[in-house]
């Protein structure tokens, strides 16, 4: 399997105005160097996790050239979502500080104390297949991959050294909802 490697997340522009203007070329000078010269492939997603199929709009460009573009005019009710995008680059470009991730893991279930994804546990249940020191992470629910941070619960543990842990009695409701969890190492 060829490895991947794909830039961090970025938010430029907000759907005020015209539209949500995530531009290539704007993206990399308000990033030097955290964005390769000719990307492979990009990805967009909204701020809460939508894919673009699934949030449905009209997208004016989304490309490797131009980058991303939805625009208001384009869309039935005359306002986009906010989106964010990130760019994969060739393998040569992560050992210029660019991340690889790993697939997405989920070893427990919100039952009992919480949903427990801690990395020791999921190393010992994934031999070889998480870096030995992961640099990010990232959690997302299993029903519709919203990023963690937009549910509005709260995390016990959410570092890339020890894994992700969401207890049911720091909830409001005491039940957390079932998440996934991918390590994002260098390549």
């Amino acid at each position: 399997m060829k490895p991947e490697c794909w830039t961090q997340w970025f938010d430029r522009d907000d759907p005020s105005g015209t539209g949500d203007w995530e531009t290539l070329k704007s993206l990399q000078k308000t990033n030097p160097g955290k964005i390769c010269p000719k990307p492979t492939d990009i990805e967009a997603t909204t701020l809460y996790g939508l894919s673009v199929a699934a949030a449905g709009e009209v997208i004016y460009k989304m490309d490797t050239t131009s980058g991303f573009i939805c625009r208001n005019s384009d869309q039935p009710d005359k306002k986009c979502k906010d989106y964010k995008v990130r760019f994969s680059c060739h393998p040569s470009f992560c050992d210029d500080g660019a991340v690889c991730w790993t697939k997405w893991f989920d070893r427990d279930n919100p039952s009992g104390t919480g949903d427990w994804e801690l990395l020791n546990d999921l190393r010992k249940k994934n031999p070889g297949q998480i870096c030995a020191k992961p640099l990010l992470i990232e959690a997302v629910t299993t029903d519709n991959s919203t990023p963690a941070i937009s549910t509005g619960q709260n995390f016990y543990v959410y570092n890339p050294t020890m894994g992700f842990v969401c207890r049911q009695q720091d909830q409001k409701f005491s039940q957390c909802r079932d998440y996934k969890v991918r390590f994002g190492c260098k390549c």
